[in-house]
């Protein structure tokens, strides 16, 4: 679970990145699941885009890839979304620490 600092964090970082997951017209499947799960393997971060064809909503997209692939949703504005999952074994961002 990411605090607010945290997230206000992640979301300065989402403003240089580019869109790499689109929805369209198709809906959610497993190819954009697996997409995002590499991507958020090998970046950390992601930012994602339901198109204005997609059948779902920006939050119902970044809801069912963030609980199906273990990940945080950091923020949804319109129709982009931004998703987090540190890597494991070489963490790359390093997130403002919680207060207890």
């Amino acid at each position: 679970m990411l605090t607010s600092k945290q997230r206000a964090y992640l979301r300065g970082i989402a403003n240089t990145i580019d869109t790499i997951v689109h929805i369209g017209k198709g809906g959610m499947s497993d190819e954009i699941i697996k997409q995002a799960d590499d991507a958020l393997t090998a970046r950390e971060i992601i930012k994602g885009k339901c198109l204005e064809s997609s059948p779902i909503t920006p939050r119902e997209a970044a809801d069912t890839i963030a609980e199906k692939i273990n990940a945080d949703v950091v923020q949804v504005i319109g129709f982009k979304f931004v998703l987090y999952r540190p890597n494991p074994d070489e963490p790359v961002i390093k997130l403002p620490k919680a207060k207890k």
